[in-house]
């Protein structure tokens, strides 16, 4: 039970990043963002870097492909993208594009792990998709047909396949490690991959001197929480849970994205809040605690 309500925590610390995206959209350019994230969790973890050199020089020397990959898709690929899908497509849209997330694990589990599809699991994702989709429509149904699709959206989805692919690959890391030196590794690493597309945006130095003075909390945030706290917390659920149900979490998402935008933002909540949480809960009481095991 207790890895059930870390990754509760996990996906609750994850929404807020949604609210605190829209609260600094068009102050802070998507390829800021991620690298002055990733660079302030370099910051905090490099006395441990520092401490763990020698084991972490030797798992790159011996796994360096493994490493760069789950480096791209974890660190410099799946949040920057996303970032950049948001400038261009609607919160509505980018909702329904992550409930996807579930699905796309369990379907890359059975093809690169050959884990078993149970039934039980396939009518858990889809009982909470729908309850995503019912509460982004807002009850609407029928709304969906007035949905309109752009190029961010497809961001958004390289976005969700990214995270995807690193939840199910994550499996091959090097034993060697402990989560938290694999963890500095790939920040390392996908650090790296960023700095040449940072750069090349030309941002002066006045303006990234004012972004840190006025936005200090934010990138505190995204550091401290959604960085450091939640790749930990995820990379706990994988281990003990898999992979599968793991992803299922992430169905929580745009129901704690609306709570906080009713603390925060001053959002109203309505009555399809409450059909979208029986049938979200549903779907994950079904995948999570259902005898056959998903």
């Amino acid at each position: 039970m207790q890895v059930y309500v870390l990754l509760v925590l996990c996906v609750l610390f994850w929404s807020a990043n949604f609210v605190l995206g829209r609260f600094v959209a068009g102050a802070i350019e998507p390829w800021e963002l991620a690298f002055f994230r990733w660079l302030g969790v370099f910051v905090v973890t490099l006395p441990f870097l520092l401490l763990h050199v020698k084991k972490i020089w030797r798992a790159l020397r011996e796994h360096f492909g493994i490493l760069v990959v789950l480096s791209a898709l974890g660190i410099a690929a799946f949040n920057t993208l996303l970032y950049i899908g948001l400038q261009k497509t609607t919160a509505t849209n980018a909702l329904l594009i992550n409930s996807s997330i579930p699905i796309i694990i369990v379907l890359l589990s059975f093809v690169i792990l050959k884990t078993r599809i149970a039934k039980i699991q396939v009518s858990g994702i889809l009982l909470s998709t729908l309850g995503v989709i019912f509460l982004v429509l807002k009850g609407d149904v029928q709304s969906i047909v007035t949905l309109s699709f752009n190029s961010g959206d497809f961001w958004v989805i390289a976005s969700s396949v990214c995270w995807a692919s690193y939840s199910v690959l994550v499996k091959f890391r090097p034993s060697s490690l402990s989560s938290f030196e694999f963890f500095i590794t790939t920040v390392s690493l996908g650090l790296v991959m960023l700095l040449p597309f940072y750069l090349a945006q030309g941002y002066t130095w006045e303006r990234e001197v004012m972004i840190l003075t006025h936005y200090t909390w934010v990138i505190a945030y995204v550091v401290l929480f959604t960085s450091i706290l939640c790749y930990y917390l995820w990379h706990y659920g994988i281990a003990h849970i898999g992979a599968g149900k793991t992803g299922q979490f992430t169905h929580l998402m745009p129901l704690f994205g609306s709570f906080l935008a009713y603390l925060f933002l001053g959002e109203r909540l309505e009555w399809y809040h409450l059909g979208g949480i029986l049938l979200i809960f549903g779907g994950i009481y079904l995948c999570l605690f259902v005898k056959k095991k998903c």
